[in-house]
């Protein structure tokens, strides 16, 4: 080719890369919308909380009654300000940095974003952390395909459900695994191998407007797939869809943390 045909290739290529940029960015503005609803009942909810403990507060003098309005107020505070730190880290658009980050917390702090929007929807959560592998990653492009992947199973579960959600290492792979499992609907085998297709969808929109479009697997893959890793997926009809995506991890060394004994963590159904 001669240079001219190099040089427009190269501006070509370049106008590819915003574009995709523009639309991840895109995808996770319509996911903060989708989560608005939930949100602000959430913070209505710590609003009461805030209320009525002051009012018991200033009605009742005796200290141990005070005690205990102040540390609900706190406590509710407290819960505001995690879920505001974690819309406004989801939220953040950022450059293409990546750093070594911790898994655990990641999901953690996607959670909290959607445990509202879960609870109106039946559906109980169940984690499973294994360890806490960390991986050189932009924490934020992850955690809108963990994000994707919680709605889509969400929204797979019209009459309410099971999400199991677990982090492991996976040494031998070299590789930190999420894995998020529902109990819907499942997919027909004949489609599995169609679903990381652009525009290809096995859903119309829910009641919110939401999904149908045929974008949200195939920027999850084509993400994960400049991190060097990898998304599976296993399904079957009527038992439900487990995706697993995997990461490079950061360092063997550190990247094995054993979690300490602890009973799974649930979020309960309202």
């Amino acid at each position: 080719m001669s240079d001219s045909q190099n040089t427009r290739l190269a501006e070509l290529e370049a106008e590819i890369l915003a574009l995709k940029s523009e639309l991840l960015h895109a995808q996770k503005v319509a996911s903060v919308g989708m989560l608005a609803t939930s949100i602000t009942h959430e913070f209505n909810n710590i609003l009461m909380t805030v209320i009525n403990y002051a009012k018991m507060g200033i009605r009742h003098k005796d200290p141990a009654t005070r005690e205990k309005a102040f540390d609900k107020i706190l406590a509710a505070g407290q819960r505001a300000s995690k879920i505001t730190t974690g819309m406004l880290s989801y939220a953040r658009r950022q450059a293409d940095r990546r750093e070594p980050t911790d898994l655990v917390n990641l999901l953690e702090d996607v959670l909290v974003l959607v445990e509202k929007d879960l609870q109106m929807h039946r559906v109980r959560v169940e984690t499973r952390y294994e360890h806490k592998p960390q991986a050189n990653i932009n924490a934020s492009q992850i955690q809108q395909v963990v994000l994707n992947l919680i709605v889509n199973a969400r929204q797979a579960m019209a009459n309410g459900g099971s999400l199991i959600v677990t982090v492991r290492s996976n040494i031998a792979e070299g590789f930190g695994e999420i894995s998020i499992r529902d109990t819907g609907c499942g997919i027909p085998a004949e489609q599995l191998k169609e679903i990381f297709k652009p525009y290809y969808s096995t859903k119309t929109r829910d009641s919110q407007g939401q999904g149908g479009t045929g974008l949200g697997l195939a920027l999850a893959r084509e993400v994960m797939e400049s991190h060097g890793g990898r998304i599976r997926v296993e399904s079957a009809p009527g038992k439900g869809t487990a995706f697993t995506l995997k990461l490079p991890l950061a360092g063997i060394s550190q990247a094995v943390i054993p979690v300490a004994p602890a009973p799974p963590i649930t979020i309960p159904v309202a």
